[in-house]
């Protein structure tokens, strides 16, 4: 099929690129077969990639192989999962050379051989295996462990977390980080671990009179792992009679009453908090092997750490937020992602890194619901790639069979969890699987590429779009319209209830004016600019070109691993200016294409002339200035958490009310008295959920100016026992048409220009509600009866 043969961008005219990286070396090529041996599969003369791995050989067929070949193919591949020693060590085994039984030395050689091998085989050590792999793990150890310390440092500076009370610690894990800690708690507390997971499988308190799977509705993983870790760990060190914490008591001045505080790894919340700062230690680790690797220098991976130090505040805010579901899953994405650069750079599609990739997905999606969305720009940057020739429809395959693969397990781990069936990104695993099947059949004569990428990018979009609104009128799932509705008010000024509450908010408005200029003042904006425009510079010549340059011996710019992070960059920068939280992706990622840099694929015609290590000592230069200014400004923020007012109202409830009195309020503090007061509760922040929005729009309908009889009859029939009346939201105004009462006059239009029920409420609650606590911040409503 010519069209294949073209879309791969390889033909028996033309050898595939020479290496140029400085980290990579030529493999040996495959011995010659012996009988003991199976022979390697038929290929094309290669010469080593810009990895050091071969080039795939592609042939006119749909998946990049003729049937011809698969039974060699089979049987190379079987011979590679034995173990196969790696090009020196096997073939002079084979070409009947006998093993001296009783060499030590020998033994090591091959053993050593062997591990190489297999540690290059699985991706996970990112340079060719010589003795620089030690140098290089000790520069990875070294940045993982200054991260670890450098988030302890700023959250313990930031609240004095270690001397709080157990209370004052949780009531410092708002909104949603309180209700997924909670969870945690419930099974620290349980009588067995089981016990604690049969409990939050069968939630009574959360949505009141629901019962509920919290494991399907609330990415509860990371919370089941670390509760089942702490246990393992407090019961060992019980039995092995060594302390893990040591306690306190507080004086906290005057007006206070005492309190203890302890600290330890046997403190749950800082075991908790420790767990989440390991974690994000070892993904910088992974940023400098993964920066090493990208661009083929360790000083590629330097720059890369050195970048995201000094655009921390930037980067991420797990130094401020621990519990939130980003902090337990970006780092997974870290590591997919390197896993798929290996991929996309390397020739033959290893089964062991096509199961990594899988596993990376699948604990990236279970912390994080918002996670598919990610995923779904990945998709369609490998897809670019496709569709522009860089790699051939068979590795297309296989990527996305390993996505397909992870989603499934997904799928199963979340109980059938059906937002992600319904997911734009499960939508575009089956379109893209479509146009492979679909379009060689139908447009193996079109010759004209330009009608060839509309036809395949249009049937993309369109085709996902379609499938997954289908997909949601079939299963009649609507939970995540909110996140459809919220890009349509990004858009186009469209505005309903729940759109308010996310625009409203600082975290989910456009990117700040202002980080453009602090990505400047870094230089990290005006390096990854430069680079974008060399990437883009070389891909059109690639693409646009590639009919002049088959035909001549020097190599084309055919790394699809680099373009790859070309398109992913500019899907993140999308995300990161239409909502501001998502520059998580965005600023990391620019840090490792700042690695680019140091990469003589790119930049070969610089090195020639200038060492590599000149250009990384000025470009480090001119960040350090600012940069260094960032991290001091992050260290010399300094707080102590403090929340009286919330600390009554905590105690009073724990004292004066049933275990079973049924609480409604805003979402954030309803977080609270679920955590610390154990009291069922109608409505939480995990806002994901259509049911859960609807039920939010009832209790926030205390803020609207609809009469106090209609609201007390609404609340009445969820089972509500109190109500917390808060009058800062009574009062709140962001920005311009973002105060409650503004937001229910769009709704209300009925009982605009009333005076709001929470003034009134504020001032007397009676006849239909009865004042019962109140303070400085929050007043507590009962429901009177009639």
């Amino acid at each position: 099929m010519a069209l294949r043969a073209k879309r791969g961008r390889k033909s028996e005219k033309m050898p595939p690129p020479k290496s140029s990286g400085d980290a990579a070396a030529p493999e040996a090529s495959p011995p010659t077969p012996t009988p003991s041996a199976p022979p390697p599969p038929p290929q094309e003369e290669n010469q080593p990639g810009p990895s050091g791995d071969q080039e795939p050989a592609q042939s006119p067929g749909r998946g990049g192989l003729p049937e011809e070949k698969l039974p060699a193919l089979a049987r190379w591949l079987f011979q590679q999962s034995l173990g196969r020693l790696p090009g020196g060590a096997s073939a002079k085994r084979r070409e009947g050379g006998t093993r001296e039984a009783g060499v030590p030395c020998q033994r090591l050689r091959v053993c050593g051989a062997w591990l190489r091998d297999t540690v290059k085989n699985t991706g996970f050590f990112i340079t060719r295996v010589d003795s620089k792999i030690w140098l290089i793990l000790t520069m990875a150890v070294v940045a993982g462990i200054l991260h670890w310390c450098y988030l302890t440092t700023l959250f313990e500076h930031d609240r004095r977390f270690t001397y709080l009370s157990t209370l004052e610690k949780e009531m410092s894990f708002r909104s949603e980080m309180g209700l997924y800690y909670s969870y945690f708690k419930t099974i620290i507390e349980a009588p067995s671990f089981w016990k604690g997971l049969w409990m939050i499988m069968n939630d009574k308190l959360t949505e009141y009179p629901l019962v509920i799977n919290t494991l399907k509705r609330f990415n509860l993983y990371p919370e089941v792992v670390l509760a089942s870790w702490y246990r393992i760990y407090t019961g060992t060190m019980n039995t092995l009679g060594i302390q893990t914490k040591a306690c306190w008591t507080v004086n906290r001045g005057e007006g206070f009453s005492p309190v203890e505080s302890c600290e330890g790894l046997g403190d749950p919340a800082s075991f908790y908090v420790a767990m989440i700062f390991l974690l994000n230690g070892l993904m910088v680790s992974v940023f400098l092997l993964y920066g090493i690797y990208l661009s083929g220098s360790r000083l590629g991976g330097l720059l890369t750490v050195a970048c995201y130090f000094f655009n921390h505040g930037e980067s991420t805010r797990v130094m401020w937020t621990p519990p939130l579901r980003e902090s337990f899953s970006y780092p997974f994405l870290v590591v997919q992602m390197l896993l798929l650069t290996h991929i996309l750079r390397t020739q033959n599609v290893n089964r062991r890194n096509l199961i990594a990739l899988s596993v990376s997905n699948v604990f990236f999606m279970l912390p994080w619901q918002f996670a598919q969305f990610v995923l779904l720009t990945q998709v369609v940057s490998v897809f670019g790639l496709y569709v522009l020739g860089f790699i051939d429809s068979y590795k297309l395959q296989t990527i996305l069979y390993a996505h397909m693969a992870s989603l499934a397990v997904c799928f199963v781990l979340m109980f059938g969890n059906c937002m992600l069936l319904t997911s734009y990104y499960a939508a575009s695993l089956v379109v893209c699987w479509g146009i492979l099947e679909v379009c060689p059949k139908y447009l193996r004569m079109c010759r004209n590429y330009i009608s060839l990428w509309a036809i395949e990018g249009v049937s993309c979009v369109l085709g996902t779009i379609t499938l997954r609104t289908l997909m949601c009128l079939i299963l009649g799932v609507s939970d995540d319209a909110n996140i459809s509705n919220l890009l349509k008010a990004k858009l186009t000024g469209y505005r309903d209830f729940d759109t308010s509450f996310y625009t409203c908010g600082a975290e989910f408005d456009f990117m700040e004016k202002e980080t453009p200029g602090r990505y400047m003042k870094t230089f990290l904006l005006p390096l990854v600019l430069f680079i974008f425009i060399v990437i883009v510079v070389k891909t059109y010549q690639y693409v646009v070109h590639f009919t002049k340059l088959k035909h001549r011996e020097e190599d084309p710019f055919n790394h699809g691993e680099i373009v790859y992070h070309a398109l992913q960059l500019i899907f993140f920068t999308v995300l990161a200016i239409l909502i501001m939280r998502l520059k998580l992706f965005l600023t990391p990622h620019m840090c490792i294409m700042a690695s680019l840099i140091c990469s003589k694929q790119l930049f070969g015609w610089v090195f020639s002339k200038v060492s590599h290590g000149k250009v990384f000592i000025a470009i480090l230069a001119i960040m350090t200035f600012q940069g260094k200014a960032n991290v001091q400004n992050e260290l010399n923020i300094v707080g102590e958490f403090s929340n009286l007012p919330q600390e009554e109202l905590l105690l009073w409830i724990k004292a004066n009310t049933k275990e079973d009195a049924v609480f409604a309020g805003v979402m954030e503090t309803m977080a609270s008295v679920k955590l610390c007061a154990l009291r069922p509760v109608v409505n939480h922040p995990h806002y994901e959920d259509a049911g859960l929005r609807a039920r939010t729009k009832i209790v926030y309908s205390m803020y609207s100016r609809k009469p106090a009889g209609e609201v007390k009859k609404e609340l009445l029939k969820m089972g509500v026992n109190y109500y917390i009346l808060e009058d800062f939201w009574c009062l709140r105004k962001t920005k311009p048409g973002c105060s409650m009462s503004e937001i229910w006059d769009r709704e209300d239009l009925e009982n605009a220009g009333k005076v709001p029920l929470c003034t009134l409420m504020s001032k007397d609650s009676r006849p239909y509600f009865r004042t019962v606590f109140h303070n400085k911040m929050f007043k507590v409503l009962e429901m009177t009866r009639e």
